[in-house]
């Protein structure tokens, strides 16, 4: 939200109380509590001014809080994400310049100058950000009344910024214009479905705004040199969190925020979906599963969208008998295959329904302020939406959903979660309408995700999942919403991916070749090749079917070619899968989150590693033709074992069975015995190929649950290759000393 008229006045409407100078600043056990005036103090008649308070506190190392309160007793009661409470030992200074709370390696500084508010966030004798003149502020429309609270933080030069949640925009953020609203409009558009109120920056520290409100952020585009986030409030707190590298900073944040859980191993592999609106009954979905396995392609998970529900009936969780009268006996024959079951579901209950009548009269649907159901036509007849701020109804809501379980369900599609009503509604637990908007997507997901743990056992629950909001990436998986049969739609796609990495979220999928349109078999080729070197991937669309052979025969090899690679990397990526359950790292990383030194990676968003080791860019183009950054080192081909010196741009071109896949140097890349399905022992028939080892790595195969099956180190001993322990495993030098 702006509210300036560039950088000397204010927009007529508004008026503001801007912290000027400190007043004082008082210890409070391991906080400091700071009264910021909105003036200089040359006498005690000026003490006759508004104020803001300050706190400064850290919950975790290298963590500190800065909440800003202007009305104590008008804030909005409004629902908290539960946060890390790791209080560090912290260190509170004072001298004649300042005072300072230190967490770790990062410190607050509050500056004791006239007229020179600021705080300084510093780690390691390095400036990080900064808020300083005209930054801190409280601004009053006059005509509205309405308050916000205002604050502002320095963007160095060069300075990027990305995350804010899954969006399709520009990856770099700087320039635009940012508000948290989780809504459904595609991926073509500024709305999007996964608004998480953080951002990473590329000097390696991040900030996070502990809100499930409608923040609203101008990453330099209302003053070019800073990001400025406001919320209708009269307090706002946020987070600076410290490095120093970006990568390490999103870890702080994921462990502040919360730490993903780790999806089980079958879930990595391919996804075929029955698709939305497509006419299908149990003979076209045995079909289907039968022409995948007589052409050879490895599928994991069959997905029926939302017509295995009767129309005008969504969500009753009873499947449709005219197409499938015998959903027990179809799932049962579908486990016997090797196949896992997902089923779509939302949390709205249309009128139809037989459920609709029960959850009105147990008070289960959101309701008006007069105590009548909220009702609309938008999605389904006369749908309510169910109230997750019922416990009551949450359990309502997973019961019906385990009866599912037991009947052979294995997971879940939470879609949408993004609509939901704010004016003149009232929720179970009378909290703000408006700060529940976003935040009610997550008592959406983890009401599924924790019915699925309680059935299946930790480990075994994973979602597919629309809407999220910060702590999301709790309940994976996600998945990046409505796109379109064009490459325009793959790399915006793409874009929000990344985007969604660098705000937290370590598994993250996309509808391969788009949702709306049928895309040409060249887009559908591509895309293959991408959607299978993400870290779950689906097949599914709107009005057509997404098996291979409706496209053209090239398709059925294409897809055979990169499932079956996708399965023998799968003791590589389960292992990154733990990583990112442990360390909150992403799967599918931007490249600045791993090669931060190297400013030519600092904008790439048609290129990604795939976890620590492998460099992915997608094809974008019918011809093949693809540019792309090789950081420096020394890198192997995948695919056709060429060996090339980075540090350079390439371009090149491609056929549909391949693409820029490049190994780094130092890698041992386990390389499993099996190309038919996602989850296997990963040590049996074990390949360990090594690029380019000049020092020693050590590789760790994972087990189903995580756990680590076998760790291998591989080293050089008069230059050759040695492994320690031996074992019944093949080792390949893939070249190198």
């Amino acid at each position: 939200m702006k509210f300036r008229s560039g950088f000397w006045l204010l927009r007529p409407e508004y008026e503001a109380t801007y912290a000027v100078e400190l007043f004082s600043a008082e210890t409070v056990g391991n906080e400091i509590h700071a009264l910021a005036a909105s003036q200089h103090i040359a006498g005690r008649g000026a003490t006759l001014s508004p104020a803001l308070f300050v706190r400064l506190f850290s919950p975790m190392e290298g963590v500190i809080g800065v909440e800003i309160t202007h009305f104590a007793g008008q804030v909005k009661n409004a629902p908290q994400l539960p946060l890390a409470d790791e209080p560090p030992a912290v260190r509170i200074q004072e001298d004649e310049s300042g005072v300072s709370l230190t967490s770790g390696a990062l410190t607050a500084r509050i500056n004791k100058a006239a007229n020179g508010w600021g705080i300084d966030f510093v780690e390691d004798a390095n400036l990080l950000t900064a808020t300083g003149y005209r930054g801190m502020a409280h601004m009053r429309n006059r005509n509205t009344k309405q308050g916000f609270v205002v604050e502002q933080l320095k963007l160095s030069v060069g300075e990027h910024i990305y995350g804010l949640g899954e969006r399709f925009t520009p990856f770099v953020k700087n320039g635009q214009v940012v508000d948290m609203w989780n809504a459904d409009g595609g991926t073509c558009t500024e709305l999007a479905y996964k608004n998480v109120p953080f951002y990473l920056s590329s000097r390696g520290y991040g900030v996070y705004v502990d809100s499930a409100s409608d923040v609203s952020y101008e990453v330099g585009s209302e003053q070019v040199e800073r990001v400025q986030f406001s919320i209708e409030d009269e307090r706002l707190r946020y987070f600076v969190i410290a490095g120093p590298t970006p990568k390490e900073a999103l870890s702080r944040y994921t462990r502040l925020t919360g730490r993903p859980a780790l999806p089980p191993p079958w879930s990595f592999g391919l996804w075929l979906s029955t698709s939305f609106t497509t006419n299908y009954d149990e003979a076209t979905t045995t079909s289907f599963i039968n022409g995948m396995r007589e052409r050879d392609i490895p599928l994991d998970v069959f997905h029926f969208d939302c017509f295995w529900m009767r129309p005008y009936r969504w969500c009753d969780f009873t499947w449709d008998a005219a197409v499938f009268p015998d959903p027990e006996g179809m799932l049962r024959r579908y486990h016997k295959m090797g196949l896992k079951i997902c089923v779509w579901i939302n949390p709205y209950i249309g009128q139809k329904s037989a459920l609709f009548k029960e959850a009105m009269e147990a008070g289960y649907l959101i309701r008006r302020t007069d105590g009548s159901v909220w009702q609309t036509d938008l999605w389904q007849a006369g749908m309510g939406v169910v109230d997750f701020t019922n416990p009551d109804a949450a359990r309502w809501y997973q019961d019906k959903l385990r009866q599912l379980v037991h009947m052979g369900v294995d997971c879940f599609k939470t879609d949408f979660g993004e609509r939901i009503p704010v004016r003149d509604i009232v929720f179970h637990n009378g909290l703000d309408p408006v700060a529940m908007h976003n935040y009610y997507t997550q008592l959406y997901n983890a009401a599924v995700f924790e019915l699925l743990e309680q059935e299946k056992g930790k480990g075994n629950a994973v979602l597919f999942a629309r809407s999220a909001t910060a702590g999301g990436q709790q309940y994976p998986a996600h998945w990046g919403g409505d796109n379109a049969g064009t490459y325009e739609s793959m790399a915006e796609t793409l874009r929000g991916g990344l985007s969604l990495a660098a705000s937290g979220f370590a598994f993250w999928s996309h509808d391969i070749s788009g949702f709306e349109q049928t895309a040409p078999a060249h887009v559908y080729k591509r895309w293959c090749a991408f959607g299978l070197l993400s870290s779950h991937s689906r097949l599914h669309g709107s009005q057509s079917y997404r098996v291979p052979w409706l496209f053209d025969e090239e398709s059925v090899s294409v897809l055979r070619f990169f499932a079956k690679l996708k399965c023998r990397l799968m003791p590589y990526l389960f292992r990154m899968a733990v990583i990112a359950h442990e360390e909150g790292i992403p799967i599918m990383r931007p490249m600045f989150l791993a090669f931060p030194g190297d400013p030519a990676c600092e904008t790439l968003d048609r290129q990604y590693m795939l976890g620590d080791s492998l460099l992915v860019a997608p094809v974008f183009s019918e011809s093949g033709e693809v540019t792309y950054y090789l950081p420096h080192g020394t890198w192997t081909h995948l695919l056709d074992g060429r060996v090339q010196e980075g540090g350079q741009w390439m371009k090149e071109v491609y056929d549909f069975h391949s693409l820029p896949l490049w190994v780094k140097e130092n890698t041992v890349l386990p390389w499993g015995g099996t190309d038919h399905t996602a989850a296997y022992d990963y040590t049996a028939g074990l390949t360990l190929r090594a690029y380019q080892v000049s020092k020693p790595v050590t590789v760790n195969i994972p087990a189903q649950d995580g756990t680590t099956a076998l760790s291998v180190t591989v080293g050089l001993k008069g230059g050759a290759l040695t492994c320690d322990p031996p074992g019944e495993y093949l080792l390949v030098n893939m070249g190198g000393e």
